[in-house]
Order: C-alpha cells, then structure tokens, then sequence
C-alpha cells in the first residue's frame, strides 16, 4: 500500500505506496480497516483557514521515520515549497489505514491522507468529502498473501479450506479475492478472518490464520526476519491496487494552488526516492520500533526501488480504477459500484 506516510508497521504499500509517500503518505499504506478516526488524527484546528499573516495551513500526518515527507520535515524542504504559495505544514496525529482518514477528512480534521484504491473505493461508497489527486502504479512486488516459511501451502489452489487473514474491504481483501479469481478458486472456498493489519502479525506467527493477505507496510518485517515468504505477490495476482493520495473536498475547492505545490513536491522526491531509496529510511532515527534494520532493510530498499512514483492520475489508470471498482461490486464487497471518477481531481489542471 504508497500513503504519504509510512507502513505504520501500508499502506498501500502503502510502506512502499507507504515508502513513496508513506513510507508514502505509503501506506494510508494502504489501506482499509476501521480504527476510530479520532485515534488517527488530532483535534480540527486551523484547516484550510488562514492565520494573521494570510499562511493557509495544511493538515497531514505525521510522515514517522521513512519516507518523502519525512525527509522533507526533516531537512525543511516540504515547508519550503509550501510557503512558496501561501502555505505550511501541521503534522496532524499519525499515518494509519485510510478509512479512519476518510471519515477524519469528512469530518473537517484532516485534509491530506494516502491509501489503496480498494480502501478508496470502500469509502466512497460512503458519504465522501474528499477526491484523489495523484496515482502510484500498483506494487508489483511488495504487496501479496503471505504464509509462513515452511508452510504446505505453495500455490493459490492449495488455500482451499484455510484461514487468511485479510483487513476488510481494503487492500487484504482485494489481493485474496482477487488471486482467488484469477485461480479458479470461489471466494467461499478460503476463509476469510478479519483482522486490522497492526494485529495480525502475532496472529500469523501463532499460526491462528494460515495467510495473510498484506502490503509492504507490514510484509517487509516478515519477510526481513525469514519469518515468511510471498505465496503470490502483486505481479502473479495482476494486481490493479494503485497508491492514491486523496485531499479533502473543500482544501482542494478554496486552495487548489497548495494541492498542486504538494503533488509537485512528492512528483519530484518520489522519483529521488526510488533512485536512492536507502536516502529515505531511517529519517530520524536508526534504532527503535520505527527503523528498519538489517534484511528487513534490505528487503524494503528492494520493494521501494521496484515500485512507482507519485504521478497525475491519466485516463488508463481511471480505467484501471474502474475494473477494482467493478471487481469489488461483483465480489458484494461493496453494495454497488462505486463511480470513482466522479471522485477525481486532474492535479496538472490546479493552479
């Protein structure tokens, strides 16, 4: 799951959608799940509005230790190109799953958020007040089921009559639907636990669910401790899971100049990060629960350098868009299908 901020452990890919821009904004990651919005972000203080001096403040979560905007936070470029048209940064809360940003953003308390198409679409079909901007092309390696090393299960076929771990409605659910489809396999064959992504893990390494169905947020620890290996990624399950950043409906409509500032600013360093992604890790600090450290270093330097970048999203994406969206009403993962292009914004028209 890229969100504009990084795998929490997304999301998508965030992690890498995470790592772009959590990670990307990566991965808000990626990315479904159903914590309270008011866990994720702070109090709605200042949105949008100008203060005495005529600065617009923008409402975003906190980047953590990875990623474009912690870099940016870091060295003062983010605010830097942000005051070039009026604006500055209030780091709101912190990165997580995008249906809690949905609903803070709704809500007035929140105006930037990153997540995975899937959980896009699942909050649209909602009551959105928000629109996406910007696209990250789906992750070809760093999002896909896991299972355990030394598992029996070696092919898609062989979930048959198992556990997977999945967050509902979002990027876990989408990646095992969608692999089970393209198998052969009916979606009531396998079933499906679910679980917010912060607390699988311990579940998977349990041996509670059989699979778990994840994004880069989470995947690289797994994978980067040998605890686990991909049973199909993103590329063998023809994934269409884009990373998108969404901003608040109203923020875009009253200050459409600091929507294309911020796209021009992670446009720019998503592509320096996926050139020297080790430049991006490990912002602040390179020891406790947020660094990332030894093959699990490796192991997400590699998914990084593989993934996207923050692009405008082009009429073939929105198509792309249009078949999860289908795919996901066909699934009755949502009660219809969602129109996402009504829910767009071209970003290269906002000035």
């Amino acid at each position: 799951m890229r969100p504009l901020a990084p795998a929490t452990p997304p999301a998508g890919r965030t992690a890498r959608a995470a790592l772009v821009v959590l990670a990307a904004l990566s991965l808000l990651t990626a990315c479904g799940g159903s914590p309270a919005a008011e866990s994720a972000v702070g109090p709605a203080s200042g949105s949008g509005k100008s203060g005495a001096k005529g600065t617009v403040t923008l409402r975003i979560p906190d980047p953590g230790n990875a990623g474009v905007l912690a870099r940016g936070k870091k060295d003062g470029s983010l605010d830097k190109a942000l005051a070039a048209v009026g604006a500055k940064v209030a780091w709101t809360g912190s990165a997580g799953p995008f249906a809690p940003a949905a609903q803070a953003m709704n809500a007035d308390q929140l105006d930037i958020a990153t997540g995975s198409i899937t959980s896009g679409i699942t909050s649209l079909s909602q009551s959105p007040g928000f629109a996406f901007f910007t696209a990250t092309a789906p992750d070809p390696v760093g999002e896909g089921i896991l299972v355990r090393e030394g598992s029996d299960i070696h092919s898609v076929e062989d979930l048959v009559g198992r556990k997977v771990a999945v967050n509902k409605g979002g990027t876990g659910e989408y990646l095992l639907l969608k692999a089970l489809a393209k198998a052969g396999v009916p979606a009531d064959r396998v079933e499906r636990v679910y679980l917010r992504p912060d607390q699988t893990a311990a579940v998977f390494n349990a041996g509670q669910v059989d699979a778990w169905a994840v994004w880069s947020t989470y995947a690289v620890a797994e994978i980067g401790a040998g605890r686990a290996r991909f049973l199909a990624d993103g590329a063998a399950i023809g994934s269409d899971n884009y990373s998108l950043n969404a901003v608040r409906s109203g923020f875009a409509e009253e200050h459409p100049e600091v929507v294309r500032a911020l796209y021009d600013y992670l446009h720019e360093n998503s592509a320096k990060e996926k050139k020297d992604p080790a430049a991006y890790l490990n912002v602040f600090t390179d020891a406790g629960p947020t660094a990332v450290n030894g093959k699990a270093r490796d192991v997400q330097i590699s998914f990084v350098g593989k993934g996207g970048t923050v692009d405008p999203i082009r009429p073939e994406d929105i198509r792309r868009f249009e078949t999860v969206a289908r795919f996901y009403a066909d699934q009755k993962v949502t009660p219809n299908r969602v129109d996402i292009a009504a829910h767009l914004l071209d970003v290269e028209k906002l000035s």
